[in-house]
């Protein structure tokens, strides 16, 4: 399989055949926050003030292929259809070379780069700052992307609550509010707080979990599923 992107439901090689001979991706910028005080040195920094670093969206960003077409038409019918599928629309990006997480970015065919004399395809985005894990805790775990350096096998599916049960999550940099769904009412402990969960689904603010391991009690009869999906830089 030739190395590239999938965009949307499209492979960048397999479905268009584009070489893929380039990616920048920058890191987001972080939201500083800083104040100056009249008469003293240096600022005060409320970046962090919050407990986290909230960022931008990933601006900048190029996707660069080449392609190899024997005429004129050939390659304008090909720009014309990647042009058709995503210009101007917001797409699931998944990396050949990172399968186990996905970005969601807003696309487009950056005109000044492409060119058919240099046989080149530029596409421009900007992306959310955090790519997500390709499956949520809900859903089937596929073995083919996953990442054996820094893959994680979440199940939380279907957990059968006896009276009570310590789920730990680990966590990763984005924090998440996880959606958890309860067959019965019951109650839920996290960070030494205890809160109420409904019969159905429930995201409880309060339980914002973040990097490391976070550790939900749950106490009550019944079965509970979480809905958790981990966002990386």
């Amino acid at each position: 399989m030739m190395l590239g992107i999938t965009i949307g439901d499209k492979h960048t090689g397999t479905d268009w055949g584009l070489n893929w001979i380039g990616i920048t991706l920058p890191m987001p910028a972080p939201k500083l926050n800083t104040i100056s005080v009249p008469g003293f040195d240096g600022s005060i920094d409320l970046t962090e003030f919050s407990g986290r670093i909230a960022y931008e969206n990933r601006e900048g960003a190029e996707l660069k292929f080449s392609v190899n077409d024997g005429s004129p038409a050939a390659w304008h019918a090909r720009y014309s259809a990647i042009a058709n599928y995503l210009h101007g629309k917001k797409r699931k990006v998944i990396l050949d070379t990172d399968a186990g997480f996905y970005y969601m970015g807003r696309l487009s065919i950056n005109e000044e780069k492409t060119d058919y004399f240099m046989s080149q395809i530029v596409i421009s985005g900007t992306f959310e700052p955090y790519k997500y894990e390709l499956q949520s805790s809900l859903e089937d775990w596929l073995w083919d992307p996953f990442s054996f350096e820094d893959g994680i096998i979440r199940e939380y599916r279907n957990l059968t609550v006896n009276g009570s049960l310590a789920v730990i999550i680990p966590g990763r940099e984005m924090l998440t509010v996880p959606v958890i769904q309860s067959s019965t009412a019951m109650s839920v402990s996290y960070m030494g707080k205890s809160y109420e969960v409904k019969a159905g689904s429930n995201k409880i603010y309060g339980i914002n979990l973040g990097p490391g391991d976070n550790i939900l009690t749950f106490t009550g009869n019944g079965t509970v599923s979480i809905d958790y999906r981990g966002g990386s830089l």
